[in-house]
């Protein structure tokens, strides 16, 4: 049954990103870390073996954290062995993951947190086995990264991706007065925000907005609602502001690519795209389907969140700390802020520049 689930876990990997039109990419092969006559904590791979990593990523249909896995089983091939598993978007089950790659004594952990406040329950697992633990792309709170000396974070500051979306919207209304039709000098917008609570959810909303009004644009929400990194939601929640303000609204700024999309397609039923008639509309990630869409000119911009980098940087600084080593650009190859932090830089993506991207 165990090689059962491997294989079953390496499949949805492969079809996942397959399916969001990047290189498909084969998890390794997953085995236990240590022999069963080990030690109760883990020690650091010795001898010249890979070190085993067990990844828990939030969930598996997720979009940009299809890219985000890809990329750390292409970077671990020759590092480590990465057991690369799906929380399905539940904590309790990402919890129970987690006690499994314990159970297996795994070098080290890498977690895409469900629920960042969670984290600490995480930290004292892994500390109580000592087992490093790195997080990627939902920062844990800062007091549980304080937890202990073996954890670190790997991801991108969220009000950076905010600020570029703004600055999109800005650019295009500049070059284009005539986008802002009621006249008033404001853009009319609607936000289609992730998860409540969630970072980069609460800080690209606010900073979009800021670049706006920083850039001496005036604004006016029309209507925000969550559809929770949706496509399908996302579609959902703006056909439902076209059915109510459809005249009012004159851009659309959703917190990621995904939700942007699922507009896109609201938009499109209401005869947008065709004949003259067209809303902006920006998000965050780059993924291929947004790539798609910039190339086909329905989408205005998006905001490149390095899936390829977050990956690659969380499995060196994975396998820096099951061999025992002290993360550094060293021993990693990226710059480790405060001693705790690896930050991903973003990139504004237009349809001029997208080739960047891909």
């Amino acid at each position: 049954m165990k090689k059962l689930l491997t294989l079953a876990v390496a499949g949805a990997l492969v079809a996942s990103v397959t399916a969001c039109g990047n290189k498909s990419e084969t998890t390794p092969s997953t085995s236990p870390a240590a022999s069963a006559g080990a030690a109760a904590t883990t020690a650091p791979a010795a001898g010249g073996k890979k070190p085993t990593i067990g990844v828990a990523i939030y969930k598996f249909d997720d979009t940009f954290m299809s890219g985000v896995r890809a990329a750390i089983a292409d970077a671990a091939k020759d590092k480590a062995t990465v057991d690369i598993v799906d929380s399905q978007n539940s904590q309790p089950t990402q919890n129970d993951k987690v006690d499994l790659f314990i159970t297996k004594k795994v070098n080290a952990l890498a977690i895409n947190a469900v629920d960042r406040t969670a984290a600490g329950v995480i930290i004292d697992k892994a500390k109580t086995a000592n087992i490093p633990v790195v997080f990627l792309n939902r920062e844990p709170l800062a007091d549980d990264m304080k937890k202990w000396d073996k954890v670190y974070y790997v991801g991108a500051k969220a009000e950076q991706s905010g600020t570029m979306e703004g600055q999109l919207l800005v650019d295009y209304f500049k070059a284009h007065p005539e986008a802002d039709k009621n006249k008033d000098g404001k853009i009319q917008y609607v936000m289609l925000k992730g998860e409540p609570g969630h970072q980069d959810a609460e800080l690209r909303t606010k900073f979009s907005i800021q670049a706006i009004t920083d850039a001496g644009l005036g604004v006016e929400k029309v209507a925000e609602d969550t559809a929770m990194w949706d496509r399908v939601k996302g579609q959902e929640k703006m056909a439902a502001f076209l059915a109510s303000s459809e005249s009012k609204i004159e851009a659309v700024l959703a917190n990621n690519d995904d939700m942007a999309l699922g507009a896109i397609e609201a938009l499109k039923a209401k005869g947008y795209f065709k004949d003259n008639k067209f809303m902006p509309v920006v998000g965050v990630d780059a993924t291929a389907p947004a790539l798609q869409a910039l190339s086909d000119g329905t989408l205005l911009g998006t905001v490149l969140n390095d899936a390829k980098n977050q990956g690659a940087a969380t499995t060196a600084v994975a396998t820096a700390l099951a061999n025992g080593q002290v993360p550094s650009k060293e021993t990693t190859g990226y710059d480790v802020t405060d001693g705790k932090y690896v930050w991903i830089s973003y990139k504004k993506i237009t349809k001029a520049n997208m080739n960047e991207a891909k």
